[in-house]
């Protein structure tokens, strides 16, 4: 009987053993950067920059722009978490960092941390005020005095309505920004996480007392697979556990260069560019504008005997106009066929017939 309790005994500590291995094992479990390579392939491009190598670009407008755009803040176990109501928001909105091209727009560089949102917060009476911070500035960095971010990708909105799930219906007017940020408060409300040190945002407290009602806190649940799903009381988030791993073997499977772009926007454009120098229908196709900016006479040899030669008017004059006599256009009444009528200059003129009436010779 003693030595099945102690072979008992035994295989309970093995099995206990064993599922502290496994534990230990998928807790351990990392992934690399081409979880994100391929995941947000169909949702994007990625480009070879320069700078910080491989980064995304989002198939969407120019209105984009991170943490503005199509999603709202949740208070959960880590304080104030973007929620993004894009499928593929697992990933830019809580790994790495964005930055703005004057070219390709809004641009995403992945990073290992996660967090709720890699954002820099203020305040200024009664607004609250965030924007996306670049790429290589650490927390402290970013929530110091020196750092800086151009006024116009900053979100501000009234306290009142921060909570709302349709947020961006009240932001602000970007023109107001810069007067804000003149006058905001950095929100330095930095904590200690398992994997590196985040931003909470806005104490819930004061957040609570600007809206005038209680603020329920979301559980953040890990997700098995990529992608989010929100509830009443839980936030579901897939947030592994991300290495560089070795650059050679990690890359996406499509991407293209800054010049390769380019090229490729310079044929999309060539056709526009041709059609253009068409002439227009309702024109003479045959007709040949005359050159401009060519003096004459100081002509190459092959414009000289393509132009006309112009008639020298030093030798030729125009010929005389000749003198026409002047005709009687008017009809007399007793000259039909308008004949000539006799000279009656110099003759006697008799008087009619009945004035000699009753005169004797």
């Amino acid at each position: 009987m003693e030595t099945l309790r102690k072979n008992t005994a035994l295989l309970l500590l093995c099995l206990g053993m064993m599922g502290t291995v496994q534990h230990t094992t998928t807790a351990q479990t990392a992934v690399s950067f081409q979880l994100f390579y391929d995941n947000l392939s169909v949702h994007g491009s990625w480009i070879d920059d320069p700078h910080y190598g491989y980064v995304w670009s989002p198939r969407l407008g120019r209105d984009f722009a991170p943490y503005r755009t199509n999603g709202y803040w949740a208070y959960t176990d880590m304080g104030w978490t973007w929620v993004s109501d894009y499928s593929w928001g697992w990933a830019p909105f809580h790994y790495g960092r964005w930055f703005y091209d004057s070219y390709y727009g809004w641009l995403w560089v992945p990073d290992t941390q996660w967090g709720p949102a890699w954002v820099t917060w203020r305040y200024y009476d009664g607004y609250y005020g965030w924007a996306a911070i670049g790429p290589g500035i650490s927390i402290d960095v970013a929530f110091g005095s020196s750092y800086s971010v151009p006024y116009n990708q900053w979100v501000f909105v009234r306290d009142r309505d921060f909570c709302r799930r349709d947020v961006s219906h009240y932001y602000v007017r970007a023109s107001n920004n810069g007067t804000y940020i003149k006058k905001a408060v950095v929100i330095n409300n930095i904590h200690n996480g398992n994997n590196g040190r985040y931003n909470a945002g806005p104490d819930r407290g004061h957040v609570q007392k600007r809206i005038g009602t209680a603020i329920t806190q979301v559980h953040l649940k890990d997700r098995d697979k990529p992608g989010q799903h929100m509830t009443k009381s839980e936030l579901q988030l897939y947030k592994p556990r991300v290495e560089k791993g070795n650059a050679k073997k990690s890359m996406p499977e499509k991407f293209v260069t800054r010049k390769e772009r380019g090229i490729l926007n310079n044929k999309m454009e060539q056709p526009k560019k041709e059609a253009a120098r068409l002439p227009s229908l309702n024109q003479n196709t045959e007709r040949k504008e005359p050159q401009r900016g060519i003096i004459r006479g100081q002509e190459k040899p092959a414009q000289r005997e393509q132009r006309a030669p112009l008639p020298d008017l030093r030798q030729e004059q125009p010929a005389p106009r000749p003198v026409l006599p002047r005709m009687n256009t008017e009809q007399p009444r007793n000259n039909p066929g308008n004949q000539p009528l006799p000279d009656l200059r110099g003759t006697r003129q008799e008087k009619p017939h009945h004035e000699n009436k009753g005169r004797r010779g």
